[in-house]
């Protein structure tokens, strides 16, 4: 996936790459038609070139796109390049991770060493970046921070998506930023659970071995486009997007099997605060 793709903007690609296909026509046989570059169509069909509203009028033209479909579709290319919150954070924000989850109807995450960022506190968050960063400036670090937060409200608005958390036994272990620190973001961590949106459940280490073994991942889910669900994997080397149907299906997989596995919602809350007793 283009580091620049949106959901709206795969949507698109896939809309124009069916109504091709329904054409019967090639790519350098459409473009012809409109007097276009085949590559420029191209780009429009991959996601890596945004088509305006213009150019998916000609397009609908092109492919004889009756109404309403027609101007679902002219809307939707609108939509396509609409600025999102976090072009304020470009510089922090620079895959398109944030802009995918941003449009999740459910996100599913597996964490192995941290909090997810959702759920952090600001004070949790900076010990995390500042670590990550340490060769930073303080200056760079409060704008990461602040970025953080500002993504985290994602999580309070008036559409946000369900939110499912699976955390391994040793985050709750690891004191990042010191005990205080610590402490607070367990007591906002069983706060967050009592969001409607929110669950929560820690996986015990006496669980053993499972499948959630080789490390983090997340899921993302778009409601009825299945087709557009991505697993998302954060590592040093990269980002690693994962978009084959059959793959994501086995991370949705993975996920269920280490959610099932895991202490129930209630269990999971009194263990996080025995740890804050603690």
């Amino acid at each position: 996936m283009k580091t620049h793709s949106t959901v709206r903007l795969r949507r698109l690609s896939r809309e124009l790459r069916q109504l091709r296909a329904e054409s019967g026509w090639t790519t350098e046989e459409a473009a012809s038609r409109i007097g276009w570059s085949r590559s420029k169509l191209n780009r429009m069909e991959t996601g890596e070139g945004k088509p305006t509203p213009g150019d998916m009028a000609i397009l609908c033209d092109l492919y004889s796109v009756p109404e309403p479909t027609r101007s679902a579709l002219v809307t939707l290319a609108k939509e396509a390049g609409r600025r999102g919150w976090w072009t304020s954070y470009k510089d922090i924000f620079v895959g398109s991770y944030v802009g995918l989850e941003d449009e999740a109807a459910v996100i599913s995450e597996w964490g192995v060493q941290l909090i997810p960022g959702l759920l952090q506190t600001e004070d949790y968050a900076r010990a995390v970046i500042s670590a990550i960063l340490d060769d930073k400036s303080t200056e760079e670090v409060d704008r990461r921070v602040m970025a953080r937060m500002a993504r985290k409200t994602l999580v309070s608005r008036p559409s946000a998506p369900q939110v499912r958390v699976v955390l391994d036994e040793a985050v709750l272990h690891r004191p990042i930023g010191g005990v205080e620190v610590m402490n607070e973001q367990l007591r906002t961590l069983v706060a967050a659970t009592k969001r409607p949106n929110v669950s929560v459940r820690v996986l015990p280490f006496a669980a053993g071995e499972h499948t959630g073994l080789e490390g983090s991942f997340i899921v993302l889910e778009f409601g009825q486009d299945t087709d557009l669900d991505i697993a998302y994997v954060e590592g040093t080397a990269g980002d690693v997007y994962v978009e084959s149907s059959d793959h994501v299906d086995r991370y949705k997989a993975a996920f269920e099997r280490i959610y099932e596995l895991a202490l129930p919602a209630e269990e999971s809350r009194a263990l996080i605060t025995k740890y804050i007793k603690e």
